[in-house]
């Protein structure tokens, strides 16, 4: 049975929550259009399986690095094409002495014949990077997009 848009959606949020990030591009059509509007710095649309594989490769020596985070507040609301969803979540961040925050994320998503072939993930970036503890990246990202 090929799995719904909101299924996809939740395996695509939980295993980025769960780190199991070798799993993720196979949830991606081989040919995709996928956009974070809000990123800082913006990137390029990923458009590929491919693409999507090296956006999500994380070098084992950083994968320890990562904070802990966990998938909350899932809001998935079905729109009038059944291939289209849009999902409010939050991810949960811990840090290291305990304490959390919260990023608030939106996606819309087109689910095809159980892939992703389409998505526009909006994500607040000032919170991720603080949530990341990575604040002085987003501040050299901003300096050197005013140059």
């Amino acid at each position: 049975m090929t799995p719904s848009p909101r299924d996809v959606f939740l395996r695509l949020v939980q295993g980025v929550a769960d780190g199991n990030f070798e799993e993720l591009p196979d949830l991606y059509g081989e040919v995709t259009d996928v956009r974070h509007p809000m990123a800082t710095p913006e990137p390029e649309p990923l458009t590929t399986r491919r693409a999507l594989r090296e956006h999500f490769t994380v070098p084992p020596e950083g994968r320890a690095s990562l904070p802990k985070r966990r998938v909350v507040d899932v809001v998935v609301h079905e729109t009038a094409d059944p291939e289209v969803i849009v999902a409010e979540f939050g991810y949960e961040f811990t840090r290291p002495d305990g304490s959390t925050s919260k990023v608030p994320c939106v996606f819309v998503m087109r689910v095809r014949d159980g892939r992703i072939v389409e998505s526009r993930d909006y994500i607040d970036p000032i919170r991720t990077y603080t949530a990341r503890g990575d604040l002085d990246l987003l501040i050299a990202s901003l300096r050197s997009g005013a140059s």
